[in-house]
């Protein structure tokens, strides 16, 4: 018996199409994160071909070291990118998403743990993304 029946269905990945590695240039040019990327996600070509991503707010490292987790963890002290907000918001607009997802890493070393970041994310994709519906 092959290997290949003995794993389950749900097991599975869809190899990346034209659109899903389009969206991943896309990402990459505007400096965007996502968990998907970041987490090591095994489904991120299934999300990524129907243009589904969960967005990564206050940069690609943690200042936690989980050992659970694959998201790096900071090594040194970390910069805060201001700009991030209007390049998600103008991401998510280009992508023509009805529904974003939007979760960060753990800023420990910034004082409101990067409470404002949230709210000027989430200010910029309602002023670009009015009918927007988010989770955060």
């Amino acid at each position: 018996m092959a290997l290949a029946n003995k794993l389950p269905v749900w097991f599975k990945q869809e190899l990346p199409d034209s659109s899903a590695k389009e969206l991943q240039k896309q990402l990459k040019t505007n400096r965007i994160h996502t968990v998907c990327q970041e987490a090591r996600c095994p489904n991120i070509n299934s999300c990524f071909k129907q243009h589904a991503a969960t967005f990564l707010i206050l940069g690609d490292s943690c200042t936690r070291a989980c050992a659970f987790c694959a998201v790096k963890k900071a090594s040194s002290r970390l910069v805060l990118d201001l700009d991030e907000p209007r390049r998600i918001a103008e991401s998510i607009a280009a992508m023509g998403l009805s529904y974003a997802v939007i979760t960060s890493v753990t800023r420990d070393d910034l004082e409101d743990g990067g409470a404002q970041i949230f709210i000027n994310t989430i200010g910029d994709i309602r002023k670009v993304s009015p009918k927007l519906k988010s989770s955060y």
